[in-house]
């Protein structure tokens, strides 16, 4: 008969993520603390996906004002930087610091997402008088809470997280933070669209309010008890604070972290232009059928997957990160002209490794470029906040704008190629996806020349090399 004490080791060990757990932050601690990450995970859904169908389709409101909506929380992604700067340097009279970002962080994303429902309905003129600009303003107003709402907790959220846990285990508990995001995001989807498919107005207020509701519940559970009480006196409350510039000067120094920012932002704008268009290339211009375009998920997911396995062997033989970026970034170059190369040979199967190319390289440079970021010795004036805030902003950024500027050139472009401003033979369909596809090839090539001064210099990962697991990911 196996003890019971057996039992109960065997069980935490093959607990995912049970590694992630340290004497500073317990795993219990730790599951209940990520789940902040659900309830941003959840309101990224509400914003990119469910309200972006339900204003266009539903509500008929134009496109462009959606789209100037949806912007909003892409826009204030750079403040990111900002909030975990003053999450570092924050001085109460109990001590804590990342924990009343976390609260008001969430009580900006409650308020954003508790009017959004009756301002849509405004925008939309769903009003007993004629509210002119109101409905824009307002409607303008809740995506700009829930945006700056998403932004501080999870700064402040993933500093508080980083700040518990140990050296060892702080990559995967980042990590375990991303995968609770990425869960949040896969379960509201599935709920939230479950719940709105009878559609009516009143359903639209209950959905997006009680998500609201959650998301008051969730931040308040994983907040609780989370970081300790360190009274602070009088005086270390009123002593002066660090700036921003100078917190920013430290961080920057003798770390190559602006040129690491600068690639990483190029690198994903790069990598996620293609985001919205691969689907629709392979149905418009390949003939594929919906199942057959939705293939094209497993065969980025399949990439990306392998992509990480090389990395950590790479790593693991001490291999500098960088050099592993610029590996992956070679890699998308292939990728991208296999997707090019689809259309004029009428290749599905070279359409699919292409989309698994691009998992592979995306893969390689996220995982390089985030063992670089998240090693970065913080100094001075600069704290973890501070430094995820930075990676944040970047990423962010560079996901959105990159969506949005793939979108709007493949447009821009069919519609001069259909209007006959290119010439008799630019009027393909495929004319447009073929200019953000050599735009991304041209992106990465600018990527590489950002990447080549710190592979020569000396990387964050060669002088301490530690081996890379599946929880080893970025938020």
């Amino acid at each position: 008969m196996i003890p019971k004490r057996a039992v109960k080791g065997m069980t935490l060990k093959m607990l995912p993520f049970a590694d992630a757990a340290s004497d500073g932050l317990p795993l219990k601690q730790l599951l209940r603390l990520s789940l902040f990450q659900i309830s941003v995970g959840m309101a990224a859904v509400m914003l990119l996906g469910t309200l972006n169908r339900v204003m266009i389709v539903e509500l008929s409101v134009p496109a462009f004002i959606v789209a100037s909506m949806i912007a909003i929380p892409v826009l204030i992604a750079p403040f990111r930087a900002l909030l975990g700067f003053k999450s570092d340097n924050y001085r109460s009279a109990i001590g804590w610091k990342r924990v009343p970002y976390l609260w008001f962080g969430t009580l900006w994303q409650f308020g954003g997402l508790a009017i959004m429902p009756m301002a849509l309905l405004v925008l939309a003129g769903d009003s007993a008088i004629d509210a002119g600009m109101f409905g824009q303003v307002a409607a303008a107003l809740a995506f700009l809470l829930t945006g700056l709402g998403m932004h501080m907790t999870q700064t402040a959220g993933l500093a508080l997280a980083a700040d518990r846990a140990s050296e060892e285990t702080r990559a995967k508990v980042v990590s375990l933070l991303y995968v609770m995001y990425l869960l949040g995001m896969g379960v509201s989807a599935v709920i939230i669209g479950t719940l709105l498919r009878d559609y009516s107005a009143l359903l639209l207020v209950q959905v997006v309010q009680g998500a609201a509701v959650v998301t008051m519940v969730l931040n308040v559970i994983a907040l609780w008890k989370q970081e300790k009480m360190s009274p602070m006196s009088k005086e270390e409350r009123s002593a002066p604070q660090p700036h921003f510039r100078t917190a920013w000067a430290d961080l920057t120094r003798n770390t190559d972290m602006a040129r690491l920012v600068v690639t990483i932002f190029l690198g994903t704008i790069a990598f996620n232009m293609q985001d919205v268009l691969l689907e629709p290339y392979g149905g418009e211009i390949l003939g594929l059928s919906v199942s057959a375009t939705t293939l094209l998920t497993a065969m980025w997911a399949g990439g990306a997957l392998l992509g990480f396995g090389l990395a950590a062997r790479w790593l693991s033989d001490g291999l500098d990160p960088y050099r592993i970026g610029g590996r992956g970034v070679i890699v998308g170059v292939a990728a991208f002209s296999a997707v090019l190369l689809a259309a004029p040979l009428s290749s599905s199967v070279l359409f699919y490794a292409g989309a698994a190319l691009i998992g592979l390289g995306g893969g390689l440079f996220a995982v390089a470029t985030l063992t670089a970021a998240m090693t970065i010795d913080v100094k001075g004036a600069a704290g973890r906040g501070l430094a995820l805030g930075v990676w944040g902003a970047a990423q962010a950024t560079g996901a959105g704008l990159s969506i949005f500027v793939g979108g709007a050139t493949r447009d821009l472009v069919n519609t001069a190629a259909s209007s006959g401003y290119l010439g008799n033979v630019l009027q393909a369909p495929a004319i447009g996806y073929s200019v953000v596809y050599q735009i991304e090839i041209g992106l990465l090539f600018i990527t590489l020349i950002a990447l080549g001064p710190l592979v020569r210099a000396k990387g964050v990962g060669t002088q301490d090399p530690h081996k890379l697991e599946l929880t080893d990911f970025p938020t």
